[in-house]
């Protein structure tokens, strides 16, 4: 007669893969206290963030109400003085950073779309198809960005959209070039050799095995090229070739200061120190969770 013995939940030890993303977390907290840098960035970024969300509230002055005198210095009523045409610079910064943000974030999106489907394509399929497409990622890196984000957003016209779009594509040859080299990496491990002697499909293999074991390459250099996207757009407003007057922008704002730099200098002070706060901030968190996310500099 067989018997069976039945153990209580109570005492039934905890799985691997628990223990496993319990000692994860626990690296992460532990690695996150040890990054200054990291913190402050994180800060600096969540401050902005939340200026850009809840500012226009607590700030409710229309950016472009024009009943202040003109070219007035910082005061209680106008903490960042008033422009030429006697608007609020304190309104016009908070909204350039919704601007900044905005900009930032679809653009990297776009370049981190477009790259990951390069790069990964690159390295999964290999072979011409490798060949055609890092030779196109060679010809764009070989133009300067900001040459080639102008010149696309002259094509496409002035305008915030075109300026993403311009951004988005110029960028995206950083993210094939990473995307390809931690793809290749991850196929060459043995559990990847392995999903492949037991048959599993392609699709299957690159949304289990590879997107997520590339995802900590991308989350850092979305990070440092976010910053990135904010001085890009900063400098196609300043041309002319992004966000257009009369909506806000850093950028068109230094562009605009340049005739009052003696009579009013706070026109391009304020704008310039809140394209670097925030180009510093991203800056910092990426170093930040790069050094959190890759395992080779974890003590």
């Amino acid at each position: 007669m067989a018997l069976s013995i039945r153990v209580s939940s109570s005492t039934e030890l905890p799985a691997p893969h628990a223990v496993a993303l319990a000692s994860r977390r626990w690296q992460t907290l532990r690695a996150l206290r040890r990054n200054p840098i990291g913190l402050v960035g994180f800060a600096i970024v969540g401050g902005i963030l939340l200026i850009a969300l809840i500012g226009p509230t607590l700030w409710a002055v229309d950016y472009s109400d024009q009943s202040f005198r003109r070219l007035l210095a910082p005061s209680l009523q106008n903490p960042m003085g008033t422009d030429n045409l006697g608007r609020d610079v304190f309104a016009r910064v908070i909204h350039g950073a919704q601007v900044s943000l905005e900009v930032a974030s679809i653009a990297v999106g776009v370049a981190l779309s477009l790259g990951l489907l390069i790069g990964v394509c690159a390295a999964f399929f290999g072979g011409g198809l490798d060949a055609i497409l890092m030779r196109l990622v060679d010809m764009m890196f070989a133009v300067p960005g900001l040459v080639l984000a102008i010149l696309i957003a002259g094509l496409l016209g002035p305008s915030r959209t075109n300026a993403m779009l311009a951004i988005g594509i110029v960028y995206s040859p950083a993210f094939a070039r990473v995307a390809r080299g931690t793809a290749l990496s991850v196929l060459g491990m043995p559990y990847v050799e392995a999903a492949r002697a037991v048959g599993v499909g392609r699709a299957r293999m690159i949304a289990v095995y590879l997107l997520p074991n590339i995802a900590g390459s991308m989350i850092v250099l979305t990070t440092v090229y976010l910053s990135s996207a904010i001085l890009t757009e900063a400098g196609l407003s300043f041309l002319g070739l992004g966000t257009q007057p009369p909506e806000p922008s850093w950028g068109g704002m230094l562009d605009a200061s340049r005739t009052y730099m003696e009579l009013a200098p706070w026109l391009a002070i304020f704008p310039g120190l809140a394209i670097m706060l925030v180009v510093l901030g991203f800056n910092f968190l990426g170093d930040g969770l790069r050094d959190i996310l890759d395992p080779h500099l974890r003590t």
